[in-house]
């Protein structure tokens, strides 16, 4: 019987987050506003059916172990240092300010104040996944607004890191100032401890781990060993510590994410964590009754208040007095006016430690649908108030315009490139590396993708950028540069999922030059179909050149060889659709070599 509920539960959950979650999208809204309703939806303070809270709360246990090793993967100290000039005291400050509007909010409506902390730290929170839609839907994720953005919620979430770890000790039943002290300090030094053992091991353990898996080429094996390490530290972290699983988690997610697996492990292990975090969001969303915000209006404007004015006008006035102009100042506060994952988890952690009841959690997630869905739309203000704000705000203060950039704070988020034109290459076998060589005495710089990890390391070591990843994810393409590349080429016929791989490089960039390989003929149809330029059949090419040789050897003249190779080409491709050759109907797209070192014409071509 508890299996039939887990699968319903699991089931259910599932439906309701991915009917809500496609609704909100259509309607231009994030998809955790959708996730946050369907939880409402599958509640019980709903009709119909009813999921299992306390499965679903098992359940997204994991997708908050998942959701702090993704977050972990993505940071990058160096990014960090980038903008820790005005990020870390921005950060920092509007945290600080915010925790304390929230706490005496919570006290003036009846809590004391360790719940009121509790909720006034959770409000401080802003969602990473929310920030990033927006800069990205708005284009100004590449600008320095876009990087200072990012680079002060990854500051916030090392904060809620870091809060998550002390709060029990802070909170602890019957202990005044010096034992609050004394546990603080013993928290602290057992996650000292637990970092240096976790670096000290992971990065010699975790990375031949992965190596391991890597090499034996399944991506069962590969998903399995990044889902262990994961898991594997939290728990350690819980039982040899007794600190949080999810810092546990985010320092996996570090180590993973300084090897040359890390994109890899993004593309193919992350996205059980999508599901998983899914459910963190639906079972957050069952504990939301509706008629909250009837029966406490006061406390849901004040919480809205907190999130949607107090804080954008703090960050605003910090980030304007840290020398930076309005604009960059307006996207910083106005993209980060709401509250999402950590908000929940800091609220849950509360609530495990008895502090926060469900008024607290009720109003944080009233607050969060509200703000999530309203935050894209707040963004738009950007320019206009850039415009009205511009005359008044001192250049002084606001900057030479120049953005985070100008101190040299922010550094360009892509290297330059070595060559005005980029080709990526997936695969470097015999027929990639002939191609990657003709691509660089042409100016043309090549980027491998490949699955083999000593390829990778080599290919790297000889001053050729290469990725290891699967080329059939979106992700993997993005990180090989294909939206700025003129032509993907496709150069092995064991790649697996390669009409994936071209349809999401035609989605990336529309103008690129795709020419794909295939070991047989009834492949070639769907690779054209899927949006592929030139396709070469192994039969195909084969076949043809036999032909030839066999002509040549009949002593045939030049006439005749081209005469008899057009007959079998259109034989060879009878029904696919295509009788003029392998290429597409689309028209193939200009790649212009460059300037200063045109394409050279063959020996053939010359005579």
């Amino acid at each position: 019987m508890q299996e039939l509920d887990l699968i319903l539960t699991l089931t259910g959950s599932l439906a309701a987050a991915l009917v809500c979650g496609y609704i909100t999208l259509r309607l231009g809204l994030s998809p955790i506003v959708g996730y946050l309703l369907a939880g409402l939806v599958v509640g019980p303070y709903t009709p119909g059916f009813v999921a299992d809270r306390h499965l679903a709360e098992q359940l997204a246990e994991i997708g908050v172990i998942l959701l702090m090793f993704g977050v972990g993967l993505q940071f990058h100290v160096e990014e960090l240092l980038a903008v820790r000039r005005v990020a870390v005291p921005g950060a920092v400050g509007r945290a600080l300010a915010a925790a304390a509007l929230g706490a005496l909010a919570g006290v003036g409506f009846g809590w004391n104040w360790s719940a009121g902390i509790v909720f006034g730290v959770s409000l401080s929170m802003a969602s990473t996944v929310v920030l990033l839609r927006v800069l990205a839907d708005s284009g100004d994720l590449p600008t320095p607004a876009g990087h200072l953005a990012v680079g002060w919620l990854v500051v916030e979430d090392l904060l809620a890191v870091l809060v998550i770890v002390v709060l029990p000790a802070l909170l602890a039943p019957g202990i005044g100032p010096a034992g609050i002290a004394l546990a603080v300090v013993t928290t602290m030094a057992k996650v000292a401890a637990m970092v240096a053992l976790t670096f000290v091991l992971g990065d010699r353990l975790i990375p031949w781990l992965l190596d391991r898996a890597a090499a034996t080429r399944s991506r069962e094996l590969f998903t399995l060993t990044v889902l262990v390490v994961a898991l594997g530290i939290a728990v350690g972290s819980a039982r040899l510590f007794g600190v949080s699983m999810a810092l546990g988690a985010f320092l996996a997610g570090m180590i993973v994410g300084r090897t040359e697996f890390s994109l890899r492990a993004a593309t193919e292990a992350l996205p059980m964590r999508d599901a998983f975090a899914v459910l963190f969001f639906v079972s957050v969303g069952t504990l939301y009754r509706p008629g909250f915000v009837i029966e406490s209006p006061g406390l849901v404007f004040a919480t809205l208040v907190i999130v949607m004015l107090v804080k954008p006008l703090v960050a605003f006035v910090l980030v304007v007095v840290l020398g930076q102009p309005v604009r960059t100042a307006l996207s910083v506060g106005l993209g980060t006016a709401q509250i999402g994952e950590f908000s929940f988890i800091l609220a849950n952690v509360g609530e495990r430690l008895g502090v926060v009841d469900d008024r607290a959690r009720s109003a944080i997630v009233a607050a969060a649908i509200i703000s999530i869905t309203v935050n894209p739309l707040l963004y738009r203000l950007v320019r206009p108030l850039e415009r009205a704000l511009g005359r008044r705000v001192p250049r002084s203060a606001a900057g030479a315009g120049e953005g985070v950039a100008a101190s040299g704070s922010v550094p360009d988020a892509k290297p330059a490139s070595r060559s005005r034109f980029r080709a990526v290459i997936v695969g470097h076998g015999p027929v990639g590396r002939t191609l990657a060589r003709l691509l660089r005495q042409n100016r043309i710089e090549p980027v491998v993708v490949e699955l083999n990890v000593e390829t990778v390391r080599r290919v790297n070591a000889e001053g050729t950028r290469a990725i290891y990843g699967d080329a059939s994810r979106r992700e993997t393409l993005e990180a090989a540069g294909v939206a700025e590349a003129v032509a993907l080429i496709l150069s092995s016929s064991a790649v697996q999922g390669t009409a994936e791989a071209v349809r999401y490089a035609r989605q990336l960039n529309p103008r690129i030059l795709i020419v794909a390989r295939s070991a047989h003929l009834r492949e070639a149809a769907e690779l054209r179909q899927a949006g592929a330029d030139l396709v070469f059949s192994g039969e195909g090419e084969i076949a043809l050149a036999m032909t030839e040789s066999l002509l040549r050897q009949l002593r045939a003249t030049p006439e005749e060889i081209d005469r008899e190779r057009d007959r079998i080409r259109s034989e060879l491709l009878a029904g696919l659709g295509d009788s003029d050759g392998l290429t597409s109907e689309r028209g193939l797209p200009t790649v212009t070599a460059p300037p200063t070192m045109p394409i050279e014409p063959s020996a053939e071509q010359r005579s």
